[in-house]
């Protein structure tokens, strides 16, 4: 079947509008006069990718002018969609472009059925385009797409039906928001007729007044709400008067009246006729106002999004402004207009969006089929809730006792949000992110050689599986500690980890837990971070590489690593891979991130059963409630389901399959103001504590010595920033003095090797405990790093 379905454009022709000398589709003129852009190196890394910036054709399209607004026409047909698991290959979806939103189901007989599977409106998102492959990319935050035409003269249609949507939609929400401010400065009919005399109009108005619109008969009221609402940097608050719901409620309400309005009124007028008339008056116009918002506030929802994210950059994030200091809260400033904020937006939408050099493009996936686990289906949805209502009724079986480590860390976390991340990425453009330096302020004070020990927090699931003697309900343990790992992010969506140097190391000792750990940083580009971990239970190891790919709001982190668990009574060998992680809205303090894909975990010294889980991606039509679902199923060597398990991987599993069914694990629960301490769990904030008798056990090189490190836990941010400039610059005159000798770092507790299917791993060679107990790491010849 054709991809270019047989009614591409019902309602328009396709003529119109199609100039491919098309201006929007090149770089604005902003971005070609910056000096930071116009590196070779950029320039060489985007040059297949280009955003769509329509920034000043909406502004001077954004008129009164009714022929301005009038909607272009269907755009519709079938495009290849980039499949969302496994992130691999195409499938075929029918799209529809109408009014500025775009839909998409399997084929054209679901869409005139009103079975829809994803829903975006145009105006909100990133466009970019790739004229080479016929990509279009559409990121809204939320919602990030991946599109491809079969051919340049179909992807030529759908990109300026693209661009003219976007800017009908901008102009309709601009000329809406507009004409509510227009209607507030403008007299009602009343008060005309009382300036002119006009008994008939004030006859007009009353009966206008008699059918239950409320008129006001108050200028100095309407112009005061206008100017309020005009002025006023908080979007929230245009929503202030909603519990106006009635008149007889009234005398109660006018203190929930914004203040700028009810400052006005003396305390002599409060209480007479004619302040009770001003109560009236203001009721009613701060009704007229909500009605007006109402009507268009499916239209600005993101708009105001965008408002909300400039005034938090000022602000401390909402969870813990009032429990923090106010040396934190005190760099807080007002926010910038409306159109600075479009400006700031736009500026950085403009050539931000760029593949990574590690990034590879796969076109070779293509595919006209469909996948099942690609949109799960109703069933999948009930099943999850099933889970849920399960987990919920299970208590938590593992009460957390004390450790005897610390319970909180020294100080609490800065407040980051007036760091300018948009000016960061914008002056890195072309650039893998992992090479980019950011600011102290934006790390945690955990280091990603300690992340990697925090995937153990629930190594209990190990030993459960070890002393498992059924292989398939073995398999379920091993499927749940490789969830459990993905825990940790429920809360820490605001910072990143310390990016570890070449040669650093970290080792983690857990009597309690009966497991001891060592990591190392391997390589440093690509970074490649490198762990194991010994107990009478298990032996885990793993080394973590990963590509970034930045879609102009979405950040999403690609691991290419493997994780090893071995099972010593059973000898048994147990290997999987990670799935994608994705941060959302990274502009905005609302950040928050997710995990999808696929899963596939292997014994890899027996194929009596395999296990596959899948991370669903949030869909359009979902909730707060149904986010980050994850299912599994354990197979035979026939592809029968022996087990099947499933929840929330921040809230728990349920397996309802065993000969009991129940909750095989449940995270922990947080501890006391772990907000005010970067949302760390018990067992990460204990990660990074260096115990006195600790301290001369360690090799120089461990990361609880890092200085920056630990100024930064210690609340020093500005010292930490200026001790990590110091020690990024010892680190690369150390490799150029290597490169110069024509040597290079060789790992000093891994060794690189090649695993059963033939990849690149980093094993441990079994050196680190043996040269801590003899001779002792202070009687042995280290590296310096700080």
């Amino acid at each position: 079947m054709d991809l270019s379905g047989s009614s591409l454009n019902r309602s328009q022709s396709l003529a119109s509008g199609l100039e491919k000398t098309s201006h929007t589709w090149n770089k604005p003129a902003h971005s070609q006069s910056s000096s930071t852009l116009s590196s070779r190196h950029s320039r060489q890394i985007i040059k297949d990718w280009e955003v769509i910036d329509d920034l000043q054709v909406e502004m001077q399209g954004a008129g009164d002018d009714p022929q301005d607004r009038t909607a272009p026409g269907i755009c519709e047909g079938y495009l290849l969609k980039r499949r969302k698991w496994p992130l691999k290959g195409w499938h075929k979806r029918y799209f529809v472009l109408e009014g500025g939103i775009l839909r998409y189901s399997k084929n054209q007989q679901d869409v005139a059925r009103g079975r829809v599977q994803g829903s975006l409106d145009v105006s909100l998102a990133v466009i970019s385009i790739n004229k080479k492959s016929n990509r279009i990319d559409l990121d809204a935050g939320d919602f990030l797409y991946h599109m491809k035409a079969k051919s340049h003269e179909l992807f030529y249609i759908w990109v300026t039906k693209l661009q003219a949507h976007r800017l009908y939609k901008k102009n309709e929400a601009a000329h809406l928001h507009s004409s509510v401010l227009h209607t507030l400065s403008l007299p009602t009919a009343a008060e005309q007729a009382q300036r002119n005399g006009d008994l008939s109009a004030t006859g007009t108005a009353d009966s206008a007044g008699a059918s239950g619109v409320l008129p006001s008969a108050n200028t100095a009221v309407n112009t005061k709400v206008s100017a309020w609402l005009q002025q006023s940097h908080n979007p929230d608050i245009c929503l202030s008067s909603s519990h106006l719901s009635n008149s007889a409620h009234l005398g109660a309400s006018v203190p929930c009246i914004p203040d700028y309005v009810y400052s006005q009124l003396s305390p002599s007028t409060v209480n007479s006729p004619e302040g009770k008339k001003i109560q009236q008056d203001i009721y009613a116009m701060s009704q007229r106002v909500l009605n007006s918002l109402k009507s268009v506030h499916e239209t600005l929802s993101q708009e105001r999004q965008k408002l909300q994210a400039v005034w938090d950059a000022n602000n401390m994030h909402q969870s813990n402004t009032l429990a923090q200091p106010e040396a934190v809260r005190r760099s807080s400033q007002g926010p910038p207009s409306v159109a600075d904020s479009a400006a700031e937006y736009f500026d950085a939408s403009d050539d931000i969006l760029w593949g990574s050099s590690s990034e590879v493009s796969d076109e070779s996936g293509l595919s006209d089929g469909s996948t099942t686990n690609s949109e799960p289906e109703e069933g999948h949805t009930s099943a999850t809730r099933k889970y849920r209502a399960s987990i919920s009724r299970t208590p938590n079986t593992v009460v957390p006792k004390s450790t005897g480590r610390r319970t909180k860390l020294p100080v609490h976390c800065p407040d980051n949000s007036h760091v300018g991340l948009v000016a960061i990425l914008y002056n890195n453009i072309g650039k893998d992110l992992a090479r980019v330096s950011m600011p102290a302020v934006l790390n945690e004070p955990i280091n990603l050689l300690q992340r990697l020990c925090e995937e153990l927090e629930y190594s209990e699931l190990l030993d459960t599986a070890n002393n498992t003697s059924d292989p398939y309900q073995r398999m379920v343990y091993i499927a749940a500690f490789a969830i459990s790992g993905y825990s940790t992010a429920t809360f820490r969506n605001r910072y990143k980890p310390v990016n570890p140097i070449l040669g650093e190391t970290y080792e983690c000792i857990r009597e309690d837990r009966g497991f001891r750990l060592i990591s190392e940083q391997v390589c440093h580009h690509p970074p490649i971070s490198a762990c194991h971990a010994d107990s009478e239970n298990f032996s885990f190891w793993q080394d973590q590489r990963w590509k970034n790919k930045f879609w102009g709001k979405s950040l999403e982190i690609l691991p290419t690593g493997m994780v090893n668990v071995t099972l010593p009574r059973y000898g048994e060998h147990y290997e999987w891979n990670k799935v994608a992680t994705c941060i959302h809205n990274v502009f905005s303090q609302q950040r928050y991130l997710e995990h999808y894909g696929e899963v596939v975990i292997k014994n890899l010294k027996s194929n009596i059963c395999t296990c596959k889980i899948t991370f669903v991606k949030s869909r359009y039509w979902g909730s707060e409630t149904n986010k980050n679902e994850v299912q599994g199923v354990v197979l035979d060597q026939s592809g029968s389901a022996i087990h099947r398990f499933g929840g929330l991987w921040h809230e728990g599993i349920f397996c309802d399959t065993l000969p009991t069914p129940k909750c095989i694990w449940k995270p922990n629960p947080q501890p006391k103001d772990y907000l005010l301490y970067y949302g760390f769990s018990s067992f990460a904030m204990e990660l990074n504590e260096l115990p006195s008798d600790l301290k001369p056990l360690l090799p120089p090189t461990d990361t609880r010595l890092r200085p920056d490190q630990r100024m930064l836990e210690d609340g020093r941010v500005d010292e930490a920033d200026k001790k990590k400039d110091e020690i990024e610059e010892m680190q690369r005159e150390w490799r150029k003095e290597l490169a110069k000798r024509g040597e290079v770092c060789v790992p000093r507790f891994f060794k690189r090797s090649k695993d059963s299917s033939g990849r690149d791993v980093w094993l441990t060679n079994g050196t680190y405990w043996k040269l801590r107990e003899n001779p002792g790491f202070a009687n042995l010849e280290n590296l310096t790093l700080w």
